[in-house]
């Protein structure tokens, strides 16, 4: 979490700032006379040149009284133009100032730029209580979906719009897409949303495990938007209601932070569950176009499988391992303006037709040297997967058995259980700025884990969608944290990362109606905690996060289960009573790992180059080293 910073500032870089300026060191606060901490700061980069005519600003006022800040970019045409819009909480109602132009912003330029020059009036908005807009921040809140809709109505009804509107971004963006397309206002005609944010508890505490490590990059970031991005770009442009406005909102925001979601409200209770956004994704009726990254480092992949809900005539869906920011890629970025001509003007250019349901990129590298902007929207898939809507029938289960010896097999388990020492310190896996790496083995990690690993495969196997670890676990003392990281063996000696999952033993409990094979559901309500006693064996159902991933035929598939460890930008604060952990497989206790594999997959034969593809590591098998 400490080293590379885009030039676009993203979500995950500015996380990734906060998180370089704690650990330098400086001069000292002059009151305390500790190290001071440093401030949140963006990288030099650019300047790019204008691409828009005009420029217009001001402010929307909601039915509920709340003002909300805008800025507008124009196309050089005359006449009305279709709007695409974009909602986030750090500084999209102040793009085109000078910070903006300096690649200060957490939008993309080069899609501005891109739909600009296609004829698009670029219209960015800040949500309530961010930058210049006033009222309470409330994230994902159904605030957030009422207030995008009146902001497409608004957008609709301008001198300078044709009522064509669609919307754009990732991450806050991604979720403000969501959020509004809920609310069906009349004028939306398709949305665009990147890596989801469905429920704030997938990166709070996914599985039920705290990750306290997310919350203070995040609040770091965004008030370091209104501080020197909003801000600076109200002074230039002499607003002094947002000038009065960002020092209200900083201050709220001390107040009604993700903090205190963390700390009051552990479990789903019916606040949180206020929060969550994919139970209501069936009311989106517009196009979609998704992305997702399977190795997401800030947010995970989940996104409440909220596509599961939509209409899938209606959805065209991009996966692809990778970063946060994937959104940047320049091939991602084609096909969403593409995407937009087709459904938000109307243009007949056979996207239906040319275009799959579902795009896989598989084993994905961006381009090396250049600059680091020109790194992040490089991204080219080495291959891909095409299908139409992915449905159950198109996946076979395969279930690997826990066996003896450590052993993944295909018959149930039999012989002792193996145990290991807990809490542990596990392997850090990648970092919050999308740096793909393994992190050093502790002294003790023969101790303090366990590695299962399959024969050769015989065949290749692309596994796809998300995966369930079935463990038969006890304790010696209480609860406790699992991890389960699932990796490829290659002939070459090389071990791959491919996915994570964790639970809290005590947050087992699953919605029975819901879970499927591949996907325990679970509860995470007040009354749903399973306390543990000393001994007593507990099925232990751990959610392995969606992937894609193609295992080639002499390879071996493993999954190592130890405590939670940093991944990407999750850092975990877990149970931390000292004790034993054992994981039974036997014809009672049948401890499984079921990964769902998608039919009819051919790729290359051979690897990609080890490391090559993004936030999928390699290094040498730590079980061959003795």
């Amino acid at each position: 979490m400490k080293k590379f910073i885009t030039a676009v500032a993203t979500l995950a870089a500015a996380f990734a700032c906060s998180f370089a300026a704690h650990g330098q060191k400086g001069a000292l606060d002059p009151d305390t006379g500790l190290p001071a901490s440093q401030p949140f700061d963006f990288p030099a980069q650019g300047p790019a040149a204008q691409f828009w005519a005009k420029r217009l600003t001001g402010y929307l006022t909601t039915s509920d009284g709340i003002r909300l800040r805008y800025s507008v970019l124009l196309p050089a045409a005359s006449g009305r133009f279709p709007v695409v819009l974009s909602i986030n909480g750090y500084d999209a109602g102040s793009i085109g100032g000078a910070s903006y132009l300096q690649y200060k912003t957490s939008m993309s330029v080069e899609l501005d730029k891109q739909l600009v020059e296609a004829g698009y009036a670029v219209m960015g908005i800040n949500a309530a209580g961010s930058g210049c807009s006033s009222g309470r921040l409330e994230f994902t809140r159904p605030q957030l979906g009422r207030h995008g809709a009146e902001a497409v109505e608004f957008a609709a009804s301008q001198a300078w719009s044709d009522g064509k509107v669609g919307m754009v971004n990732w991450s806050y963006g991604g979720s403000s897409q969501l959020a509004t397309a809920q609310f069906r206002p009349p004028h939306l005609r398709a949305i665009v949303p990147g890596m989801v944010l469905t429920d704030f508890r997938d990166a709070l505490v996914p599985g039920g495990v705290p990750a306290p490590g997310f919350v203070t990059p995040l609040r770091r970031s965004m008030r370091a938007y209104w501080e020197r991005v909003v801000a600076q770009t109200a002074r230039e442009e002499g607003d002094a209601q947002c000038l009065a406005q960002i020092p209200r909102n900083l201050a709220a925001e001390d107040s009604n932070s993700v903090m205190h979601l963390f700390l009051s409200h552990p479990l789903r209770d019916d606040h949180m569950r206020s929060f969550d956004l994919a139970p209501h994704a069936g009311r989106v009726q517009v196009p979609v176009l998704s992305l997702e990254a399977f190795q997401d480092q800030a947010i995970t992949p989940r996104s409440g499988y909220y596509q599961s809900r939509l209409d899938p005539d209606k959805l065209w869906s991009v996966q692809t391992n990778g970063r946060h920011d994937m959104y940047l890629a320049a091939e991602f970025q084609a096909m969403a303006v593409r995407f937009l001509d087709r459904f938000v003007k109307g243009e007949h250019n056979g996207f239906e037709r040319d275009t799959p349901h579902t795009t896989v990129w598989m084993e994905t590298a961006e381009a090396g040297g250049g600059s680091a902007l020109q790194r992040r929207v490089s991204p080219k898939a080495r291959w891909m997967v095409q299908r139409g809507p992915i449905r159950s029938d198109d996946l076979s289960v395969k279930a690997f058995h826990l066996n003896a010896g450590q052993a993944l097999a295909d018959a149930p388990g039999s012989g002792a259980a193996d145990g290991f020492d807990y809490p542990g310190h596990g392997v850090a896996i990648n970092d919050i700025a999308g740096n793909g790496f393994w992190g050093p083995l502790p002294d003790d990690w023969k101790a303090t884990s366990l590695a299962y690993t399959s024969p050769p495969l015989g065949e290749d196997m692309m596994v796809y969608g998300p995966g369930s670890a079935d463990l038969w676990v006890t304790a010696s003392a209480g609860d406790a944290d699992l991890q389960v990281t699932v990796t490829e063996v290659r002939p070459d000696g090389q071990e791959t990362y491919v996915q994570r999952g964790w639970l809290r033993l005590s947050n087992r409990a699953l919605d029975t109606a819901r879970s499927t094979p591949l996907l325990p559901v679970r509860l995470e309500r007040p009354g749903a905690p399973m306390p543990l006693l000393p001994g007593r064996p507990v099925l232990a159902r751990v959610e392995i996060n969606k992937m894609g991933h193609y295992f080639r035929s002499g390879s071996r598939l493993r999954i190592w289960i130890d405590t939670p460890a940093q991944t990407g930008g999750l850092v975990f604060d877990t149970f931390t009573q000292k004790q034993r952990l054992h994981v039974l497989h036997n014809a009672r206790y049948d401890s499984v790992v079921r990964f769902g594999v998608l039919k009819d997959v051919e790729g290359p034969a051979s690897h990609p180059e080890c490391g090559s593809a993004i936030l999928q590591p390699c290094r040498p098998d730590p079980l061959a080293i003795r």
